[in-house]
């Protein structure tokens, strides 16, 4: 897998991107493309081309990244109505990027199914 994608450049702001916050661990920011009012992606700093490629030494990482998803959608005023989290894994689960991030998404019904 690749050592090097765009979200690195994002992580050491060589590409220029709307980041809402970072600490040494994760990074999230606006999704360029939006499929909803709020999309940010939080990724964690260090490469993890695939969520089968997690390990035991990535859950503090994975952890901030829950946490942060909470903090983001309540700094958003998504925590009360509710927002949805995604993580693709591989070309069948829809992924694009091969540095895992998940989705937060939200600021308007979901429904079941995400709608593009």
């Amino acid at each position: 897998m690749a050592e090097e994608t765009i979200f690195s450049k994002i992580i050491r702001r060589e590409i220029p991107a709307d980041i809402l916050f970072q600490d040494d661990l994760v990074t999230a920011f606006r999704d360029i493309n939006p499929l909803a009012p709020s999309h940010i992606l939080i990724i964690p700093n260090h490469l993890i081309a695939t969520v089968n490629d997690v390990k035991a030494s990535d859950e503090r990482a994975l952890g901030r990244m829950m946490t942060v998803a909470a903090k983001i959608a309540e700094e958003e005023g998504i925590a009360n109505d509710g927002y949805r989290l995604i993580m693709n894994c591989n070309k069948h689960g829809g992924q694009e990027v091969y540095h895992i991030h998940m989705h937060l998404v939200g600021g308007r019904p979901l429904g079941r199914i995400l709608a593009t």
